[in-house]
């Protein structure tokens, strides 16, 4: 049904394209900016521009360094059709997250601009899509920007650089850069993008005074990432930041933690692809090196550079260095379900696991099998994963921002449909997406291997979460009319949850958070990884 759908769709597309120049003059609005004019298209009372550059092409010899400005052009550009993601590896056709990739590039800085057609200094949302830093992009059907456009805003996607083209370190990297400093070029793509909403989006009729920074999974650690980096302060006003998370990432030049440095990364790599040196490795066909950084298990990660990152998140948030604007964050109930990481192997018996946790984590394995009991061990180890990487993730900086008297909502997104219960899918790894897009109902646009959701519940939750999510980006606090009130998690470490319909509770996961607070300082106290080695595969002592 899902292919019918998108092939009346492609049909009808195909129509308005042979459509005759006048009708096409008068349904093709058209905005002027910094580099010259735009014709768009009309979806209902929305404008939209799609594919536009908000920076030169990374190719060549600008591949590997900060994005440089877009070139002006004459004329009219055409801003209807979505430009190409930027080069990433295929995921395998039975994942949940596979959807098929129409075209790629490396020259594919772009973005795309969803707005009311009379919108007039209205509120500007722009999102950072996810996919582990290596996959993804704005053109993934599921985040059509209309629905959220629709309740007022002007809503913005971007693409970035992804993998080895957007994440390498390397020496030589490091001694071209005037900062001293390499990887981060998907970071540096982000912030060259919120540049160019401030100083464009105002054609758009939205207020560059009014930015919230959006995204989930790796686009909500970009957007952990930004509040954080410096070249990035001042360029939004509020953010949201759905599965986040805090873990330690590689540094530039030393060793720590438990994990080699960013340089090292990227010269074991280069050499394990056969390029002798950065020449090299420019060089390379853009697909041709992603498709070998993947086999070599390039893991693509954020750089504590000195520059971009001056310090690991966790120390920032802790140091109070942080942008001040109002924080809207959470995880879902069943963040592991989707295998988004491995459990370890499952122990034999009861006994082996209670023996493994006491093993791992001495004084405090009783709180550990209180939490996550040897009962329903498959169960403990999914709540394990997601409340270290997850959960406590977004109740440390929900706790740091209340802290220090700045407004932190917390949420919990636990709905589960009836086909995701039948495939012990509940809340999984960005099930609350489709919610948040409008992607539910019959004629909902889903990736090819995603539960339906086409139940009274779902269509109200939707409707509900769409405008919470607007209601935080106009004013810094999500309050929506005949719906529960969402209280700040400074009331009493107060979170919404959004099950079957919003919820307004507290102290989520009681005990869950002391825990993993205890854990994790620890382990930056023995300069070990916090990301990881989890559950009954830690090492904590």
């Amino acid at each position: 049904m899902r292919g019918i759908r998108g092939l009346a769709r492609l049909l009808a597309g195909l129509l308005l394209a042979g459509l005759g120049t006048a009708a096409q003059a008068e349904d093709r609005p058209a905005v002027t900016v910094a580099e010259g004019r735009l014709s768009g298209t009309l979806d209902g009372d929305l404008r939209v521009f799609r594919n536009i550059p908000y920076a030169a092409p990374p190719v060549g010899d600008r591949r590997w360094r900060p994005p440089e400005p877009p070139a002006r052009w004459s004329g009219t550009r055409d801003a209807a059709a979505f430009g190409p993601r930027c080069v990433q590896p295929p995921l395998p056709p039975t994942s949940i997250y596979y959807s098929r990739i129409e075209a790629m590039s490396e020259d594919c800085l772009s973005l795309n601009v969803w707005s009311p057609a009379d919108a007039a200094r209205a509120p500007v949302i722009v999102w950072i899509h996810g996919g582990s830093l290596r996959i993804g992009g704005s053109a993934e059907p599921l985040y059509d920007g209309a629905p959220l456009a629709r309740r007022g805003v002007v809503f913005v996607s971007i693409n970035y650089r992804l993998g080895v083209l957007g994440w390498l370190a390397h020496p030589e990297l490091s001694a071209e850069s005037p900062h001293g400093a390499a990887g981060n070029y998907g970071l540096l793509d982000q912030i060259a993008a919120l540049r160019w909403v401030r100083d464009n989006i105002a054609a758009f009729g939205g207020d560059p005074g009014n930015v919230t920074i959006m995204g989930e999974s790796a686009g909500a650690l970009s957007v952990t990432h930004l509040l954080a980096s410096p070249p990035a302060q001042g360029l939004f006003h509020k953010a949201i930041a759905q599965s986040t998370n805090l873990r330690n990432m590689p540094e530039l030049r030393r060793a720590a933690y438990g994990l080699p440095s960013g340089e090292e990364n990227g010269t074991a790599l280069a050499r394990e692809i056969g390029a002798t040196n950065l020449a090299d490795l420019r060089a390379m066909d853009a697909e041709a090196l992603t498709l070998a950084a993947f086999r070599a298990r390039f893991d693509a990660r954020t750089m504590m550079d000195g520059w971009v990152l001056p310090r690991q998140l966790l120390d920032a948030f802790d140091a109070g260095e942080y942008a001040r604007v109002p924080l809207l964050t959470g995880f879902t109930g069943g963040e592991m379900r989707a295998g988004l990481i491995p459990l370890p192997p499952m122990p034999e018996t009861a006994q082996a696991y209670e023996a493994a946790v006491a093993r791992n984590y001495g004084d405090l394995a009783p709180a550990f099998l209180a939490l996550y009991p040897a009962s329903d061990m498959r169960e403990s180890m999914l709540a394990v994963l997601r409340d270290a990487v997850f959960a406590w993730s977004s109740e440390h900086l929900v706790q740091r921002y209340a802290a220090a008297g700045v407004p932190a909502y917390l949420y919990l997104f636990d709905r589960c449909d009836p086909e995701s219960r039948a495939r012990d899918l509940c809340a999984f790894h960005a099930a609350e997406l489709p919610y948040l897009f409008g992607q539910v109902g019959p004629d909902a646009v889903l990736p090819d291997n995603w539960p339906g959701l086409d139940n009274p519940e779902d269509i109200a939750l939707s409707a509900a979460m769409i405008d919470y999510w607007v209601g935080f980006a106009r004013n810094g606090v999500p309050e929506v009319a005949g719906q529960p009130r969402w209280p700040a998690y400074s009331e009493e470490e107060a979170y919404m949850r959004l099950a079957d319909s919003p919820t307004a509770e507290r102290n989520i996961y009681p005990g869950m958070f002391e825990l993993h607070e205890a854990v994790i300082s620890a382990r930056r106290r023995g300069d070990q990884e916090w990301f990881r080695n989890i559950g009954v595969a830690g090492h904590q002592r």
